[in-house]
C-alpha cells in the first residue's frame, strides 16, 4: 500500500501562526549573541496559536488549502521538519490516536539544523494544550539563562522522543549529531538513544541541470564543460561589473549571511587574500552587518570584488556555472 508523505517545513495553517524570527542558536556562539538580545518566549508567540483540538484536526485532515484537500485516510506519513512542527507527534498520539483516528499514521521529524531548538520556561508547558504524561518528552535543563535560568521545556527534543523516526539532511550530519555535546547542541544523548538517519538532501536536477539551465547562456554538459567554463565566467564578470578576463581565478559564495554560515569568516578572510591576483563575487542576504560588509567590497577592492545582498536566482546560478571556486565557511553542516 503507497503512504501518503505530507510535509511540514512550518505549521502554518490555519489558527496556527509562527514567528520565525523568534528561533534562538544555542551553540556557543549564538548563546553569546542571545545575551545582547531578547530571548523568545512562549506566550508572546502563543497569542496568534489556538492549540485546541479544532485547530489540530485543520492541520492534519489537510482540509486548508486547494492543493491539500482531505481526509487521505489513516495510511499517512507526515514528516515535521525541525522545532517550529515538532508537536506533531505529540498531537497526533493525545488529540487523535487516544481516540482510534489515524492510528496507522506515522510521524518522521527531520533535523535540518539542530541549533534551533525551540526552547521556553518550563512553565509554558501548560500552554501546549498537551496531557501532563508529554511533559518528560519536553524536560530540559541547559546552562543558559534565556529565556529563563535552569529547567525549560524543549520543542526538538520532544519532537525526537515523540516521532517514529528521525531523519537528517546527510549521513555525515548524522554522525556529527551524536558524535558529542558540542556537535548535537546537548541533544547528542537523546539522539544517541533513539537513532538517526542520515539522507542525502537533494536538489532539483532539472532547474540546476548546465546542459538546460534558463539563467545561462552557454549550455554544458560533462564532455562541453571545460569549453564552456571560460565563458560562463566572462559572462558572469561582464554581469556584475568586474573587469573580464578569463585567466582571473574567480571565487564566489552563495548563502544567508550569518554566523552560522561564516559571513564574519568571510569578510576577514577576503581582506586576506584579496590582494592576490582573484576576483570575488558574493551573493546573499541575512544580518544588517554583513550585508553592509559585502556591498562595501567593490568601494574597497574595485575590479576586484562584487557583493550583492539581495535575492537573486538568475545571479546564483550564473556564481555556480561561471565561478573556479566556490567558498563554503559554514560552521557546521546545514
Amino acid at each position: 500500500t503507497s503512504k501518503l508523505f505530507v510535509s511540514f517545513t512550518a505549521i502554518n495553517v490555519g489558527l496556527i501562526a509562527f514567528l520565525l524570527t523568534t528561533q534562538c542558536s544555542w551553540r556557543e556562539f549564538g548563546a553569546k549573541l542571545l545575551q545582547k538580545s531578547m530571548a523568545p518566549k512562549l506566550d508572546k508567540i502563543i497569542w496568534t496559536m489556538n492549540l485546541g483540538s479544532a485547530c489540530c484536526v485543520k492541520v492534519l485532515n489537510l482540509n486548508c488549502s486547494k492543493s491539500f484537500s482531505g481526509p487521505y485516510g489513516e495510511d499517512v506519513l507526515f514528516i515535521a521538519n525541525d522545532w517550529h512542527t515538532a508537536l506533531i507527534p505529540c498531537y497526533l498520539k493525545s488529540m487523535y490516536q487516544s481516540k482510534g483516528i489515524y492510528m496507522n499514521a506515522k510521524v518522521a521529524f527531520c533535523i535540518h539544523n539542530i541549533a534551533y531548538q525551540g526552547r521556553f520556561s518550563f512553565s509554558d508547558f501548560s500552554l501546549l494544550n498537551l496531557p501532563d504524561e508529554f511533559r518528560s518528552s519536553f524536560d530540559f535543563i541547559d546552562g543558559y539563562e534565556k529565556p529563563v535560568k535552569g529547567r525549560k521545556i524543549n520543542w526538538m527534543k520532544a519532537g525526537i522522543l515523540e516521532s517514529h523516526r528521525v531523519v537528517t539532511v546527510s549521513p555525515y550530519y548524522a554522525q556529527e549529531l551524536v558524535s558529542g555535546v558540542d556537535k548535537g547542541v546537548e541533544l547528542d544523548n537523546v539522539l544517541r538513544k533513539t537513532s538517526i538517519t542520515g539522507i542525502v538532501n537533494g536538489m532539483d536536477t532539472q532547474e540546476w541541470n548546465p546542459a538546460t539551465d534558463k539563467y545561462t547562456d552557454v549550455k554544458y554538459d560533462i564532455t562541453t564543460v571545460m569549453d564552456a567554463k571560460p565563458l560562463l565566467k566572462e559572462a558572469l564578470q561582464a554581469a556584475v561589473g568586474l573587469p573580464v578576463d578569463r585567466n582571473i581565478p574567480l571565487i564566489g559564495f552563495i548563502g544567508r549571511l550569518e554566523e552560522q554560515k561564516g559571513s564574519d569568516i568571510l569578510v576577514a578572510a577576503i581582506h586576506e587574500f584579496i590582494g592576490l591576483d582573484v576576483q570575488i563575487v558574493v551573493l546573499g542576504t541575512g544580518k544588517k552587518k554583513f550585508e553592509q560588509e559585502i556591498e562595501q567590497l567593490e568601494v574597497l577592492y574595485p575590479n576586484k570584488a562584487k557583493g550583492v545582498a539581495k535575492f537573486n536566482v538568475p545571479l546564483a546560478h550564473m556564481i555556480t556555472a561561471g565561478a573556479d571556486f566556490m567558498l563554503v565557511p559554514s560552521r557546521f553542516e546545514p
